[in-house]
């Protein structure tokens, strides 16, 4: 009986820890069809024109495919503020069990190195294809002229690093400065566990409060950029609370808390669907609207637009968490090399899917053959150069060795056991 709760409550860790996987893929798909939106202009985006429209799309193929529009607008919503919630829910349970210098240590090994390293010496070779789209002179010292002759450093999908040791150093402070105090995250992780519904309603409400301010404000695309580090200037605050929920989420334990195999928010997967089924088009018909007459709608109009893309968000997020919780605790050498390796991806895929793309350009095929080929090479590259480069030591600090399987914890209990933790 012991072993089969032990079973039972562990599911929630690895169905997390798988999703955590899987996302990466979404990452790498997300890019590898950028190339191929129907939305796009028919010509590439000047290198040396502001506003640097090729940070986004650096490689614009004539092939296209209006389904490759909705799945990433899809992924848009809500991807990376997915990201910051999964990155919090780890934080509290290791800045418990390790302490905050060693946690600020770690946290910058694996997110501050990895960016500087990227963005300094591998960003300059996978953005020369872009350059190559418009070049009147396309000589690798050209390209050097032009590169330092940009108002910035472009950093590519690696903003995602910084802004997460931002939000890591964050936490470390708020757990020394709780010192004494540090029970009340884990009541009210505790509290997200007992009354699902009064704590969602309150996240949603919070979201609409961090993101709608400074979206009418900056509007909802507007990126600020001061060397390396850039940022979307409707987000900073939305991208935070995020973090913060998915640390307070965690902070008792995945099994324990909102996340629990068998808890209300697993059970009711189906109607979080229904509700992003319903949301992501609000979202749409709304961003329609406001593209109809750039510049001339009214702020009720562009306040909707805002309103909706927040519950889109919150909607599309919860339901993944709800669905993988219920249904994603396979196993399986393939998805535990995944899990391994995911990380690696995340760093190397950006220079193979620009190359892959360039590569392309002269083919005339369908755009989903060829966002298929980039896909397929992308996860082929990144994750066999993942795998060798986790053989060398110091690297495989970084990018983490092959996690055991989910610690087996007792079932969850009642509050004033976990606040004995």
């Amino acid at each position: 009986m012991t072993e089969r709760l032990r079973g039972e409550v562990a599911r929630s860790s690895l169905a997390i820890d798988n999703l955590r996987a899987v996302v990466i893929l979404l990452v790498l798909a997300f890019h590898s069809v950028l190339a191929y939106l129907a939305s796009l202009p028919p010509h590439p985006f000047p290198f040396d024109s502001p506003p640097f429209l090729w940070r986004a799309f650096p490689i614009v193929d004539s092939e296209r495919w209006l389904g490759f529009d909705l799945f990433c607008a899809w992924l848009d919503v809500f991807l990376m503020s997915f990201f910051f919630l999964l990155s919090g829910l780890f934080a509290w349970p290791s800045l418990t069990r390790r302490g905050a210098r060693a946690f600020l240590y770690d946290r910058a090994r694996r997110l501050g190195v990895p960016f500087l390293v990227v963005v300094f010496l591998v960003m300059p070779v996978v953005q020369y294809p872009t350059y190559l789209e418009t070049a009147a002179d396309p000589g690798i010292a050209a390209y050097a002229r032009h590169w330092l002759d940009l108002p910035l450093w472009p950093c590519g999908p690696m903003w995602f690093l910084w802004l997460l040791l931002v939000g890591d150093i964050a936490v470390a402070g708020l757990f020394q400065l709780l010192r004494g105090h540090r029970d009340a995250v884990v009541r009210l992780s505790d509290y997200a566990r007992e009354h699902p519904a009064r704590f969602l309603a309150g996240f949603a409400v919070a979201g609409l409060l961090a993101y709608l301010p400074l979206a009418l404000v900056f509007g909802s695309s507007a990126w600020a950029q001061l060397g390396p580090f850039s940022f979307q200037l409707s987000r900073p605050l939305h991208y935070a609370l995020y973090f913060f929920a998915g640390v307070a989420i965690g902070a008792c334990g995945i099994e324990r808390g909102l996340l629990a195999h068998q808890g209300e928010l697993a059970r009711r997967w189906a109607w979080w669907l229904l509700a992003a089924l319903l949301l992501f088009p609000a979202w749409l018909g709304a961003t329609a609207a406001t593209m109809d007459h750039p510049g001339s709608n009214s702020l009720g109009l562009l306040a909707l637009d805002d309103l909706t893309f927040a519950l889109a968000c919150f909607t599309s997020c919860f339901f993944v968490l709800a669905a993988a919780v219920r249904f994603a605790r396979a196993r399986g050498p393939v998805l535990d090399s995944l899990k391994a390796n995911a990380y690696g991806m995340y760093l190397v895929h950006y220079g193979v899917v620009v190359w892959l793309q360039y590569a392309l350009l002269g083919t005339i095929w369908p755009a989903v053959l060829k966002a298929g080929i980039v896909f397929a090479g992308a996860i082929l590259v990144s994750w066999s150069a993942t795998a060798a480069l986790r053989r060398v030591r110091p690297i495989a600090r970084i990018l983490g060795a092959a996690r055991p399987p989910p610690a087996l914890l007792p079932p969850a209990r009642r509050r004033s056991e976990c606040l004995a933790d």
